[in-house]
Order: C-alpha cells, then sequence, then structure tokens
C-alpha cells in the first residue's frame, strides 16, 4: 500500500494539494543541478538554460554526488523534495566531458533520460552577445529543422524533439498576443550520410525577433540571434518504459460532452445523419404478390407440362380452321 501522508496544517494541506494529481496539470518546474565534477562551459550552459527558462525554474550550485544512469535515486529524491518533474544535470569526466544530461519523471520517478555532449569550440553563452535580450517569463516559437526529428520510428532525436518542447513549453495560453512572440528557439539536425559512424549533431540557436516598418499592413520580420549557441553530440540513453509511459499519457476524465458520431451539420444548417445497417437477408425480402415470382413457377410436374402442351395445340388449331 502507497504510504499516505495526512497534513498537521492548513499550510501543509495546501502543499499536498497542490502536488496532487489535476485533470488540468500545472507547468512543470525544471530543476538545474550539478555533479561533483562539472567544467565551467557546463556550468555556463546550465546557467543559459535556467535564464531561457525563469521563472518557472530553481538552480542548485552545490556539489551533488550524483550518477544518473547508475543510481537515480537522488534525482527522484529532488523531484519530489522540489516538485519538479523537469531535470538538467551536468557533469563532467574524461570519457564524458561537457555532459549535460536530461530527464523528466513521472509520479517522482525517472521516466526517460538523455544524455547530451556540449561542443566547447562553438559553445557560446548569453552574455556574449552584445545584444538586446527578450523579456523574462515569454514562450518562444519553437522550431525543429531536420528528418532525424521526423522518424517514425522512436530515436534519440525524437527523444529530444519531446525534451525541448516540454522545457520551452512553459504556461499554457489561450490566446496569443503578438507582442509576446520576442524570441524563437531554433533546434536543427542535418540528415546521416550512409557510411558514416559518427551520429549528426544536434544545434540550438535562439534568435530575437524584430519587427520593421514595411510601407504595407504588415511589417516586415527579421531575426537577430540572442543567444545561447550550442552543438550537442547525443551520448546514453535511457527510454521509457511501455506500461509507465502509458500511464503517463493518460488523460483524466472530464464531464464535457462526447460529440455524437454519424451526425454531421451542412452547409445550410441542418443536421445529416448516417444510419448503418447490419447484413440484410434478401431471400425474406417482401415483393409484389405475381403468379410469374412464385417459386411453384419454376419447379412444375410432368402432368402439369403434359397438360399446358395439349391446350397450347388446342388453341393453335382453332385460330388455324377459316370461319365459315
Amino acid at each position: 500500500m502507497l504510504r499516505q501522508i495526512k497534513p498537521r496544517n492548513a499550510r501543509s494541506k495546501r502543499a499536498l494539494d497542490k502536488r496532487a494529481p489535476k485533470a488540468v496539470e500545472n507547468p512543470k518546474t525544471a530543476l538545474f543541478l550539478r555533479g561533483s565534477s562539472c567544467s565551467q562551459i557546463a556550468q555556463d550552459a546550465l546557467s543559459d538554460l535556467y535564464q531561457l527558462r525563469i521563472p518557472l525554474a530553481k538552480k542548485f550550485t552545490k556539489k551533488n554526488e550524483i550518477h544518473p544512469f547508475d543510481d537515480a535515486s537522488s534525482l527522484e529524491f529532488f523531484s519530489e523534495k522540489n516538485d519538479a518533474s523537469l531535470l538538467v544535470f551536468g557533469s563532467t569526466s574524461k570519457k564524458r566531458p561537457h555532459a549535460i544530461t536530461l530527464v523528466r519523471t513521472f509520479a517522482y520517478k525517472v521516466l526517460d533520460m538523455l544524455e547530451l555532449y556540449l561542443d566547447p569550440e562553438s559553445f557560446r553563452t548569453l552574455s556574449q552577445f552584445k545584444n538586446k535580450k527578450c523579456a523574462v517569463g515569454l514562450k518562444p516559437l519553437l522550431l525543429f529543422a531536420g528528418t532525424p526529428f521526423e522518424s517514425p520510428v522512436p530515436n534519440e532525436y525524437t527523444l529530444a524533439k519531446s525534451f525541448f518542447t516540454d522545457f520551452f513549453k512553459g504556461e499554457p495560453a489561450d490566446k496569443v498576443d503578438v507582442e509576446g512572440l520576442q524570441y524563437i528557439v531554433s533546434i536543427s539536425a542535418r540528415d546521416s550520410v550512409d557510411g558514416e559512424e559518427a551520429k549528426p549533431k544536434i544545434h540550438l540557436r535562439v534568435y530575437l525577433i524584430k519587427t520593421k516598418r514595411s510601407g504595407q499592413k504588415l511589417p516586415r520580420v527579421e531575426v537577430e540571434e540572442m543567444g545561447p549557441r550550442m552543438d550537442f553530440r547525443v551520448g546514453r540513453v535511457k527510454e521509457a518504459d511501455e506500461s509507465v509511459m502509458k500511464e503517463a499519457l493518460k488523460k483524466a476524465k472530464t464531464n464535457q460532452e462526447r460529440p455524437k458520431k454519424n451526425i454531421e451539420t451542412d452547409i445550410m444548417g441542418d443536421k445529416m445523419g448516417r444510419i448503418h445497417l447490419g447484413k440484410q437477408d434478401l431471400k425474406e425480402l417482401q415483393t409484389r404478390k405475381m403468379k410469374g415470382l412464385k417459386r411453384s413457377r419454376d419447379v412444375l410436374d410432368s402432368e402439369d407440362d403434359e397438360e399446358m402442351l395439349d391446350d397450347a395445340v388446342s388453341d393453335e388449331e382453332s385460330v388455324k380452321k377459316p370461319r365459315k
């Protein structure tokens, strides 16, 4: 049986209600952690990703002896204590330099993980771009370019697309204000070449959207790189279990009325219904009662045949006799 925590006061009760499952989930919080050995490049990358995620983000600066793919219990502990379903972990080792691990949890248990290796030569921080930055807390436009992200078979790139979509999703919005579309996040990967052992890199770019006068009703849109600039190599992957993923994607039942099937509305506003009938037995179909359609017509006795022939012969002879 699952352990149930009874709240001691009203404050703890509100905290438990906030963490309880909901029909419409609240926005995901991202937690940023660093390992016991983390290079300055990886720390700068974590800081820049943290700046893009504010205010739905928490960042810890202390060192943590965590090895995600060997033992994920520490990550599950931090996830439960901070009510964070997204974790970004930075670490560095001789075998895996400048590694950034993206972790998703379900019910405070690790769902799936993806390890990315940052390229230090092409990496540029947010502060190295001397231009205007976007406002804090805005949702970006997301662009995924490249056939690896559209693969019908799940792989590292489709998992990366799912991770970055959750990471930059932010709070749900019913309406979109054009003034709030201030920057775009472009994530691209080239096609794989036959015979090439190395997998294509994932390129992350962030551009600032600028609108200028064009002399027409619609403005002219230009983009300017805002930073950060990151290139990743794909590392280790831990895929989610099918049963757990099915449970995580399950939607809560709502009181909304289900749409009625086979009912459509035409242009004039009239309802058109479609009725599906079962297989019909044409042998029992009711037809007009005609002598020609009787079943006994096809099967006649021999005596009836002879009588009909005699009647036909007599009729012909009477017709051929001339009148007096």
